[in-house]
C-alpha cells in the first residue's frame, strides 16, 4: 500500500518510493526559489531491501508516493539453506522468507525475529536474542 504526499512534507529518516522501490531518506537539500519557479529538492535515499543508493530530483510541490512500512514480530519455525520459515506472532500466518547473510549465523528454531513488509515484499531486519 502507498499514499501520496507533497515533496515539501518529507523529512529525513522517513520513507518514500523512488523508481517503485521503497527507500529511507538519508538527506534532503532545498534550493532557493528562482525567478521563474518554485524551490527544488534533491533527496538522497537508500533502498530498504537492497541498500542501493537512490536520488530524487524535483520541485517541492511535486506529489511523491509514500510506502506503508509495517514492522512485525515473528517466531522462527525452521531454517534451511538461506530460507527461513517464520510465523507471524499476531496473525499466526506462516511463510518462507530469504534470510540476509548477517542473520544466517546463529538462527535457532523457536527464536524470535523482527521483519518488515513494504510494497508486498518481506525482509528480516533483526534477530531477537533469547
Amino acid at each position: 500500500m502507498k499514499e501520496q504526499l507533497e515533496a515539501r512534507e518529507l523529512k529525513e529518516g522517513r520513507f518514500m518510493l523512488i523508481d517503485d522501490e521503497p527507500c529511507k531518506i538519508d538527506s534532503i537539500e532545498k534550493s532557493k526559489p528562482g525567478k521563474h519557479g518554485a524551490s527544488k529538492l534533491r533527496i538522497e535515499a537508500r533502498s530498504i531491501f537492497t541498500n542501493a543508493k537512490r536520488t530524487y530530483l524535483g520541485s517541492v510541490t511535486d506529489k511523491v508516493w509514500i510506502p506503508t512500512v509495517d514492522r512485525r514480530a515473528a517466531q522462527l519455525l525452521s531454517f534451511h539453506g538461506g530460507v527461513a520459515q517464520i510465523m507471524d506472532k499476531d496473525s499466526f500466518e506462516t511463510f518462507d522468507i530469504v534470510v540476509p547473510e548477517e542473520f544466517a549465523e546463529g538462527l535457532i528454531a523457536g527464536g524470535d525475529v523482527s521483519y518488515i513488509i513494504a510494497m508486498e515484499r518481506k525482509m528480516i531486519t533483526k534477530m531477537e536474542q533469547s
